[in-house]
């Protein structure tokens, strides 16, 4: 049975995609993987691999728009964008956003913005990978400030949900499904979401649901990639027969 050339994998929280790569790797005796668009550890969902013949397509689909859910934190902003990082800024949640003022304001992020990007991203500056550079610097007890900026396209911005405000601090949880373009950074929106409300804000979970036309409802899990031999990826096939399309 002829393997798939590409497949759809929901990568766990806590994980690089890399060591998605090496995971695969191990349990089916394949050694050429890769993948297109990287997800940090934080970050679940949607990856597309490419199996030995099928790396070579990765490159067409690199620029396909995103879709992701996101769970903002309003009132707390970190130097990683996300729950690891030290604190930047912080303000106690007042109770002045409502679902109406939190739609208006995704609104007005629907559109082309130049913003900054995370500095543990993995774009290059002067040859160096930002999260390196943040690293380096975090050891020393410094934050990186001489960020980046970048071109980002959010072509729908929905509120699926208002949680519940957290005490001690006060903060409010907010859940946002976005589309995007490919380079658009979600850390970088959810700041920009939150400046624009008057909070410092960030990001307290990251889920991307669909890759172009791919999506998370047809992505299999590590453990379906089982029993350390090439056949395993065989018995996903009816699963994942749509991938076809690309012959």
């Amino acid at each position: 049975m002829a393997l798939p050339e590409l497949i759809l994998v929901d990568k766990p929280k806590g994980m690089s995609s890399f060591t998605v790569v090496r995971i695969l790797r191990r349990r089916t005796g394949i050694r050429k993987f890769g993948y297109a668009g990287t997800l940090d550890p934080l970050a679940t969902g949607l990856m597309l691999v490419g199996v030995e013949k099928g790396t070579k397509r990765l490159s067409s689909l690199i620029g396909l728009d995103k879709e992701y859910v996101a769970e903002i934190l309003l009132g707390e902003q970190r130097s990683t964008g996300d729950e690891e990082g030290v604190i930047l800024a912080e303000r106690a949640y007042t109770g002045d956003c409502s679902a109406e003022r939190l739609r208006e304001t995704l609104d007005s992020l629907i559109g082309e913005h130049e913003l900054p990007v995370s500095a543990y991203s993995a774009i290059k500056v002067e040859g160096v990978r930002m999260y390196k550079r943040a690293r380096k610097a975090e050891k020393k007890g410094e934050v990186i400030t001489d960020l980046p900026i970048r071109r980002m396209v959010v072509y729908e911005a929905e509120l699926l949900k208002v949680g519940d405000v957290t005490t001690s601090p006060a903060r409010l949880p907010v859940t946002v499904r976005f589309r995007v373009s490919s380079g658009t950074y979600i850390r970088s929106l959810a700041e920009e979401f939150g400046r624009r409300l008057g909070y410092p804000a960030r990001l307290s979970a990251l889920r991307r649901t669909k890759i172009g036309s791919y999506s998370i409802t047809e992505a299999s899990q590590l453990e379906d990639f089982g029993g350390g031999v090439r056949t395993s990826l065989g018995r996903l096939l009816s699963r994942l027969c749509r991938l076809f399309e690309l012959n």
